[in-house]
């Protein structure tokens, strides 16, 4: 069974990560030859104690996981619970957790005030998606994220649109955002899936290739890419938590 050097270098084809400069530590910097396992044990052990990773519970987001839970399974891992999820996707986070032996997973819900205010009958999605995802994930990951210096997540540049020239790391107004997996293929997670004996999304084998809230998320046909299942129809690639500048503790 091969191991995590096997797969991707974290610096394998990064394109220059300038809004990072000297916020990063000199250990994360892209140019350094490192596996991504153990480039993320240095983004973990870089911001010991301020660093959390936030995860979907999607349909690749088993990979991240469970390279986290290698380094360190008392990571803290924030879940937006929108409300809207499928019941999969519930299901699917309880069983990741009891598979990994995850030990602090955060699952955050909306400002209820807020839902009762701006979307009493639960149709903001089709009326307005963009403030739908503002209210019940930009705003909770806001929320859920003060206090950190730096977060984790799962995008990749195969995800094309917005993500094709993504870095491995960033700095957006004082915090910095750590994108171990960049550079991965879906070749690549779907080969890591089956090295380490991962469960996948139940949704998957119904053709679901991105899974985000049951409302906006459709399946997807063969030869189109992962993501064409979000917002099917509409002007949007992306739900905002990475469009959004995510204020640092201390900040306005």
């Amino acid at each position: 069974m091969p191991d995590s050097s096997a797969f991707p270098a974290a610096h394998h084809r990064a394109p220059a990560a300038s809004s990072a400069t000297s916020v990063v530590p000199e250990a994360l910097a892209p140019a350094v030859d490192l596996s991504t396992h153990d480039f993320l044990a240095g983004a973990i052990s870089s911001f010991s104690g301020r660093i959390a990773l936030v995860s979907s519970f999607g349909a690749e987001a088993a990979v991240l996981l469970h390279l986290a839970a290698k380094i360190d399974t008392a990571i803290p891992i924030i879940f937006l619970d929108t409300g809207k999820l499928f019941g999969e996707t519930l299901r699917y986070r309880d069983t990741l957790i009891r598979h990994l032996g995850l030990r602090d997973v955060r699952s955050i819900r909306p400002d209820e005030r807020r839902i009762v205010a701006e979307d009493p009958q639960g149709m903001l999605w089709r009326s307005d998606p963009d403030r739908c995802c503002a209210l019940r994930k930009v705003e909770p990951l806001v929320r859920a994220l003060d206090g950190f210096a730096a977060w984790i997540n799962g995008r990749k540049r195969s995800h094309g649109g917005l993500r094709a020239a993504l870095p491995l790391v960033e700095r957006v107004e004082g915090r910095v955002k750590i994108n171990p997996l960049a550079n991965w293929t879906a070749a690549d997670v779907a080969a890591y899936f089956a090295a380490h004996d991962l469960p996948p999304h139940p949704l998957e084998e119904d053709g679901y290739r991105s899974i985000g809230c049951l409302p906006c998320t459709y399946r997807t046909a063969p030869g189109e890419e992962a993501r064409a299942g979000r917002w099917r129809g509409r002007d949007k690639t992306e739900c905002g938590i990475h469009l959004t500048v995510l204020p640092a503790r201390g900040e306005d």
